[in-house]
């Protein structure tokens, strides 16, 4: 993504930070270190390269969550817009299973 173009998004998406020093974004924060591990889940099987930051900590003390902002989910720079989609398709319920899945 050009440089232009990159901050036309930030600019529309104020929830995004970069990290400073690093190509990498915070794309999205969870209170819950299981919602950042299933988000992160559905990064990676998207082809987005996730990685997923202080969730051990807030495993360790869930009490810290709120005070530390919660487990961040970064990715590189060039991953935000589908990052975007993919975490926004989540939110919706796109890839809930509904009640007549069968693993069959």
């Amino acid at each position: 993504m050009e440089q232009l173009a990159l901050n036309a998004w930030l600019a529309a998406n104020p929830e995004v930070e970069q990290i400073p020093g690093r190509d990498l974004f915070i794309i999205a924060r969870y209170l819950v270190p299981m919602e950042a591990n299933l988000a992160q889940g559905c990064l990676v099987a998207a082809g987005i390269p996730a990685v997923l930051a202080d969730a051990h900590l807030m495993q360790a003390d869930l009490l810290l969550a709120p005070a530390l902002g919660g487990v961040r989910i970064l990715v590189p720079q060039e991953y935000l817009q589908q990052a975007a989609s993919v975490l926004a398709s989540l939110a919706r319920g796109d890839f809930a299973l509904d009640e007549s899945f069968t693993d069959e």
